[in-house]
């Protein structure tokens, strides 16, 4: 090949041949025709077992209150402080059945259900109008380069970043700090979920100022019956825990090495639930107190399947048998909660210091 043709090797490296666009398309149809086949093979799953449905939320709640009771003794305290920890961990279990809930995946038009996990929603600060609102979005534009961050992490493009000014660059590190995950309670819960929710649209989430009505309402009863210290370990710890891994479970989810995010051209349900979606490897017992949300990118292909079937579908279906991973180990949460933005040119998450280096 003549010097004329190509005159070095990075121009080598930068060519690329020539667009085949009827195969391009007919790649691209059959692509859509495997997603659609996925799809409708993940729809055997989709149907609740009322029965287990049932015992599910009975027994949950019942774990819930037995925790926090033996939490509200007096003595000793290793006993009060492991109660109380167990407390939160029954806590995140039971958001996944108010989570599955408000998809309307199980229990549907069951007044005793809604009464229970309404109020469970509004005890925890997450109004039922506001976490469904914010939540049927981000499964609608889970890892979408461009658009509102409504209901996920803001993430920004390298370019994007360098572009910003000072105090866009200030607020989407603020926005994107561990400690934001820490203290979840406040800024994820508190101010996102209820406060912002309640000032951005007080009409439609009026039920944002219920349920600050009732948490503090109940924190102050306790207090009043109970003391600070009793209050602390039924429900002041409970709640962070649950919050803060709440709040760290959603991150992680979609925050891992390998995700990737599209436009709304490249954009796709099913690549977002396969590729941009974790599974998080754990054992039973955290598996249980997490509702098997670690089978996260099952669901986001399915949102329709009760949270305790969603291990029988990824079983069952080849392509959802080799998921993106991470775990709870020191190591993998150092390196997800380094990620902060999308670098278009290398196609992946990169860290702050990868992003000076560039």
């Amino acid at each position: 090949m003549s010097a004329n043709c190509i005159e070095s090797d990075t121009e080598i490296e930068s060519w690329q041949p020539p667009v085949d666009e009827e195969n391009e398309t007919r790649s691209s149809a059959h692509q859509r025709s495997l997603d659609r086949e996925l799809l409708i093979a993940s729809r055997e799953f989709a149907v609740e077992h009322r029965g287990k449905s049932w015992w599910h939320l009975g027994s949950t709640l019942a774990a819930v209150l037995f925790f926090a009771a033996v939490a509200g003794m007096t003595e000793p305290l290793w006993l009060r402080t492991l109660a109380s920890v167990l407390t939160g961990l029954t806590l995140v279990r039971m958001f996944i059945l108010y989570h599955d809930y408000q998809h309307n995946t199980i229990l549907t038009r069951s007044k005793l259900a809604k009464l229970i996990l309404s109020v469970y929603g509004n005890l925890m600060l997450t109004p039922p109008s506001a976490w469904k609102h914010s939540h049927d979005h981000h499964h609608h534009h889970n890892s979408k380069l461009f658009g509102t961050d409504l209901g996920s992490f803001p993430i920004m493009t390298t370019a994007n970043y360098r572009k910003a000014t000072k105090l866009e660059r200030l607020s989407y590190r603020i926005a994107r700090n561990p400690l934001v995950i820490l203290l979840g309670y406040f800024p994820v819960f508190l101010y996102g979920m209820c406060i912002y929710t309640a000032n951005r649209d007080p009409r439609r989430h009026w039920d944002a100022f219920t349920s600050m009505l009732l948490h503090f309402g109940f924190i102050a009863a306790c207090i009043w019956f109970s003391g600070w210290v009793t209050t602390a370990f039924v429900f002041l710890l409970p709640t962070w825990i649950a919050t803060c891994l709440g709040t760290y479970l959603f991150y992680i989810q979609h925050n891992f090495p390998g995700a990737k995010i599209r436009d709304g051209e490249e954009w796709s349900y099913t690549n977002a639930a396969l590729e941009s979606s974790s599974f998080l490897e754990m054992g039973p017992l955290m598996h249980w107190m997490t509702g098997n949300i670690g089978y996260h990118h099952v669901h986001h292909l399915n949102a329709k399947i009760p949270f305790y079937r969603l291990p029988e579908a990824m079983q069952a279906l080849p392509p959802l048998q080799t998921p993106k991973k991470t775990s709870l180990k020191i190591r993998d949460i150092v390196r997800c909660l380094q990620l902060k933005f999308w670098d278009e040119d290398r196609d992946r998450l990169i860290t702050y210091a990868e992003l000076d280096a560039a």
